[in-house]
Parts: C-alpha cells; sequence; structure tokens
C-alpha cells in the first residue's frame, strides 16, 4: 500500500511533546511497524532538547531553514540540505536559529507514533 500525500493535504497539529513545534505526521504504526514519517516545523529559537531514543533510529533532514543539531556531545549547524542519522540511544537534540522556521523531514524506524 503506497501512501500519498499532496502538499496542501499535509495536516500540522501541534507536537504532544514541545512547545512551539509543529508535527505532519505522514506514515507510522497504521500503515507498517518498520517505519514513521513526518515533518516537523520549529518555530524561531525553538528547541527539542537533548534526548534518545531506547529503539528507533532518528534520520533528520533539513528541508529549510537553520538552526543546530546536538550529536557527539556538542551542538553543530544545521543548514538546508544537511542530513544527520543517530542511532538507537544515541544522545541528539535540534533548535532553530533566529532567522525563521526550521521544516525537518524526519523517518523514525521503528515508528514512534
Amino acid at each position: 500500500m503506497a501512501v500519498f500525500f499532496k502538499k496542501d493535504d499535509m495536516k500540522f497539529e501541534p507536537h504532544p511533546k514541545f512547545d512551539g513545534v509543529k508535527i505532519a505526521k505522514l506514515a507510522g504504526k497504521a500503515q507498517d511497524s518498520a517505519i514513521g514519517v513526518s515533518i516537523l516545523l520549529l518555530s524561531k529559537e525553538v528547541e527539542i532538547p537533548v534526548h534518545t531514543h531506547d529503539e528507533n533510529f532518528d534520520s533528520i533532514y533539513c528541508i529549510e531553514g537553520n538552526g543546530e543539531i546536538y550529536k557527539e556531545g556538542s551542538w553543530h549547524p544545521l543548514n538546508q540540505g544537511d542530513y544527520c542519522l543517530v542511532f538507537p540511544q544515541e544522545k541528539h537534540g535540534v533548535r532553530c536559529g533566529k532567522g525563521g522556521e526550521l521544516k525537518l523531514f524526519i523517518v523514525h524506524t521503528p515508528p514512534l507514533f
């Protein structure tokens, strides 16, 4: 079963854990137990704090905007076109810069939702 969304059909809702973050859930446990796909929108100067996932890989691609990503013990610049693969139990976080919104394409395996 293919999952297809037109850009205008993607519904963003407040993230259940992080203020200032919106999420469009594109695929998850309802479609398959192996993968979860979403787009995150972080408002200006919003941070998803450093955290880990016990069993999930976290694939993060920056669609637009700029900010910083926490990996390997420190914060690094994150810009449009940058990509980071985070392994289970690895500390990571993301924060939006001062210039505006940060849009991220996220893949979790197994899915979080």
